[in-house]
């Protein structure tokens, strides 16, 4: 072994052992969801780059573009999170801005089976005969997976469109919103609910339609890097409005530290 290499081996060593105490890797953040929380480029970003900013353990950000709970789990992806937690890892889930539409008369491999339960739909999708699950079954079986790891699992509201772009800034919760409360219910005590649409929401209400339509420079969904960083100060304000739960002890801001207020 050449001396670049044993130093480059000896220096990952040493940031694997002193990321915990006693050598162990840190408690470790997950993120699961859309383009809205996605690493991106050009003049949109997704706010789960923002989040290591508030939080004092690692971040690894596992969104994607284009995805629902449906794709996600079929790709497989959630299945990768899955094998990748340790016990006490924190996964952050959320998605909605995909989930929408119709498995009829074309199904997009997005849309999940209309119900808020267990109902199942059959489609035809790329050619082949599947089987379609509800929206909250897929976010109740990739929670229950992770917690049978040992994880914990935090279920996030989705984010909302523009609420300005009508001229009034107003919002209405989507039915993802209640599937996404009752899926963190189902999964049980290792599993919290943040209504992370109604706090950001709120914090675009307080702004007002001017400020508002620049976050937006390409649509009505997706927001600056600007953007970006005020809807993830509005997770972390749902956060610490709620005492923090899983992710208490975890968070650098105070409550009074981070704009909004509590609901």
């Amino acid at each position: 072994m050449s001396s670049i290499s044993a130093l480059f081996v000896l220096l990952s060593y040493i940031a694997l052992v002193t990321s915990a105490p006693n050598g162990k890797r840190a408690q470790t953040v997950y993120l699961a969801g859309d383009s809205t929380m996605a690493q991106s480029s050009s003049n949109i970003q997704g706010w789960g780059v923002y989040l290591p900013y508030s939080l004092s353990i690692p971040v690894v950000n596992k969104a994607i573009g284009g995805r629902s709970a449906r794709s996600f789990t079929v790709e497989g992806r959630f299945d990768e999170i899955t094998q990748l937690v340790k016990p006490n890892d924190i996964v952050i889930i959320e998605f909605g801005h995909n989930d929408g539409g119709s498995l009829s008369p074309t199904d997009n491999g997005r849309t999940p089976c209309p119900g808020a339960a267990n109902e199942t739909c059959t489609s035809t999708y790329n050619g082949q005969t599947v089987t379609v699950l509800t929206y909250p079954a897929y976010l109740v079986n990739a929670g229950r997976a992770l917690v049978s790891k040992g994880a914990k699992v935090i279920i996030s509201s989705p984010t909302p469109n523009n609420i300005c772009e009508s001229g009034t800034c107003s919002y209405t919760p989507s039915r993802f919103t209640t599937y996404s409360k009752d899926a963190a219910a189902k999964i049980g005590n290792s599993a919290m609910f943040v209504d992370h649409g109604l706090y950001t929401a709120n914090i675009w209400k307080s702004m007002g339609k001017a400020k508002v339509d620049v976050l937006f420079p390409n649509d009505h969904t997706h927001t600056s890097p600007a953007g970006a960083d005020i809807v993830n100060k509005a997770f972390v304000k749902a956060v610490l409005c709620g005492g923090g739960g899983l992710l208490n002890g975890f968070v650098k801001n105070s409550t009074s530290g981070v704009e909004g207020s509590c609901v």
